[in-house]
Parts: structure tokens; C-alpha cells; sequence
């Protein structure tokens, strides 16, 4: 972990991230392994959150004051390989908005096109998790941070989690916003000439899918 960056050292998210990592996973394995990873990522993602104790609750023996998160969190999957993480997430946000951002790869240039935006007309979340399972060159995820600032949200306000990223996407996401905090469970070193990380996880959303044919 350095700075605004949190690189996963959880022993069990490196063993299930290398399960993930297996070309003949089944679909249904798949979503199990990105369930677990995101799960354990969203912890770690979570921990800083601050809380209020506001609220008196009654215990079998007395009142307390019950502790609430203060903020209001939004989770804002990639479509579509990002709903893969969203279930994760819901378990420990099951209050949360979820709005969703379609945005894909063009084959040639590698830059990001904007195909579908349900974010609401005005920001009513004071932190928003952007899910994205892979940060490849890093494009994909500037563009989206982007669309969020304009939105109306500041990079304080932004945490991105991914499974995996390269690090070139790494260094290009940070040089672009270096105020959002970065999220993910491992880095591999190379990204090849068509845009996929090496050893990667291949196309995700397909193998998310069902539907790499």
C-alpha cells in the first residue's frame, strides 16, 4: 500500500485471486471467486468510514448509543463486468444507491465510449465506490472518474476498486486523478499491444457471462 493506492495482502485474496486467475473456470466458479475477492476487497475498502452514534437502540439490559455510517454511499458498477462485484458490495452496503455507468473499450484506439448513464440529475451520495473488476490501460477508469467530477462529486469522494490491474492503468488512473483512492487485490507487471493485462484474467465479463463463445 502506498499513498492513495491499497494493494491487497490478504492471504486469502491472493489464493482465491489465483483460483480466479484459471482459464477453465466455469462460469458459475467465476462469480463465486469474484463474489469472494470483491467481499474481502470491500472491507478493506471500508474501513475508514466514518461513523455516528446518534441513534439510541435498547439492549437486553440497557440503552446504547448504536453506531451508523455517517455518509451516504453509492456504488457505481462498469457495465457490465462491473455487476459482477455489485452482490459483494450490497452485503456490506445493502442500503446503497447503485447507478450504473456503461462505458466500452473501442478495439482499435483502446478509448472508452460512453453507451448508457443513469446517474440522477444532481449527486445525493457523499461517497461513491466505482466497481470495475479489471484497470487495464487505465482509460475506461479516467473516463468514468471524469464523468463522476463532472457529475458533481470530488475526487475525495471516490474510491475505485477493481480485482486487477496493470500498472500501467495504475500509473495512468493516479496521474489523472491522484486524489481518489485506488482499491484493488493484485498488480501484474505487463500489459500486452491489444490492451489485456498478462497473466490478466482474461475477458471477465465474458467469463462473468457465459458468453466467451
Amino acid at each position: 500500500m502506498t499513498g492513495k493506492l491499497h494493494i491487497s495482502t490478504h492471504p486469502i485474496v491472493a489464493c482465491k485471486l489465483a483460483q480466479l486467475r484459471e482459464a477453465h473456470q466455469t462460469s458459475k466458479v467465476t462469480r463465486e471467486l469474484v463474489h469472494d475477492i470483491t467481499t474481502l476487497v470491500s472491507y478493506e475498502a471500508s474501513q475508514d468510514l466514518p461513523i455516528t452514534k446518534e441513534k439510541t437502540l435498547m439492549s437486553p439490559y440497557e440503552p446504547y448509543q448504536a453506531a451508523e455510517l455517517k455518509q451516504r454511499v453509492a456504488l457505481i458498477p462498469i457495465l457490465r463486468s462491473g455487476l459482477g462485484m455489485v452482490p459483494g458490495f450490497s452485503a456490506l452496503f445493502p442500503e446503497a444507491s447503485i447507478f450504473h455507468l456503461g462505458l466500452f473499450r473501442e478495439k482499435i484506439s483502446l478509448q472508452p465510449v460512453e453507451y448508457y448513464n443513469k446517474l440522477p440529475e444532481n449527486p445525493n451520495v457523499d461517497l461513491c465506490f466505482v466497481l470495475d473488476p479489471l484497470i487495464a490501460t487505465g482509460n475506461t477508469a479516467v473516463a468514468t472518474v471524469n464523468i463522476l467530477k463532472e457529475w458533481g462529486i470530488s475526487g475525495e469522494q471516490i474510491k475505485f476498486v477493481g480485482l486487477l490491474s496493470s500498472t500501467q492503468g495504475i500509473a495512468h488512473l493516479q496521474k489523472e486523478h491522484p486524489d481518489i483512492q485506488i482499491y484493488v487485490a493484485d498488480v501484474d507487471e505487463l500489459l500486452d499491444d491489444h490492451g489485456f493485462i498478462r497473466p490478466g484474467l482474461g475477458d471477465i465479463g465474458d467469463r462473468l457471462m457465459n458468453t466467451g463463445f
